[in-house]
């Protein structure tokens, strides 16, 4: 049964296919923090093993939000890797191992990457597709990334 919640469909659809990008986009960068926490050696390893398990369980949290809220617009949710490698805009690095601080450059460059599609997202969703709901909703995605892009660049400085 689709929602009657005042959106048209078309606009729903709209939203639904931002959300499942940004799902896309989230697996990519859950699977890459997760290879960070992984992987990571040297001086500060158990502080970023640490570090890159806190950023990961929030994005799997957001995850399932983001998979929540697409099912709330009435939509079926991606939920294949073939999909997600689709739709993401955000790249792996298949057989790449980086040094810590290369990791950290990665995740936040990927970070600030969502941050700004997030930005160009919220105002079409708000505007555009008139789904103040789901503006709402990303713009909280939004803080979480900018607050974890914050935490990364201060171990850059």
């Amino acid at each position: 049964m689709k929602p009657n919640i005042g959106i048209t469909d078309e606009n729903l659809k709209t939203s639904s296919a931002i959300l499942g990008t940004l799902l896309a986009d989230e697996m990519t960068l859950y699977l890459k923090t997760r290879k960070s926490h992984w992987n990571v050696t040297g001086e500060s390893f158990m502080e970023l093993h640490k570090l890159f398990e806190n950023q990961y369980k929030q994005l799997e949290e957001a995850i399932d939000e983001i998979a929540e809220r697409i099912g709330k617009l009435g939509e079926k949710t991606v939920a294949t890797m073939t999909e997600y490698l689709k739709l993401a805009t955000i790249k792996e690095g298949p057989g790449v191992y980086l040094s810590s601080k290369a990791m950290i450059m990665e995740l936040l460059t990927d970070h600030e990457t969502v941050i700004k599609q997030l930005r160009l997202d919220i105002e079409e969703c708000a505007t555009e597709s008139k789904d103040a709901g789901t503006a709402d909703f990303l713009t909280g995605l939004m803080e979480l990334h900018e607050t974890t892009a914050w935490i990364l660049r201060r171990y850059l400085a």
